[in-house]
């Protein structure tokens, strides 16, 4: 009984561990899209900027 208890907890605690890890993976992988669409519109603010004293 003693050693399927601690098989329990055993099991239990990679569960946590595994979600926890894919967690943190989705938190990486959205930060990275934010921070790859965050320079993609200072690159396009730039340029409007730019066209904007060129046309005058």
């Amino acid at each position: 009984m003693k050693k399927l208890h601690l098989l329990l907890i055993a099991f239990a605690l990679f569960m946590f561990t595994l979600s926890g890890c894919s967690v943190i993976t989705g938190i990486f992988k959205a930060g990275a899209a934010v921070g790859i669409i965050s320079v993609i519109v200072v690159i396009l603010l730039i340029i409007w900027i730019i066209s904007m004293f060129r046309g005058k």
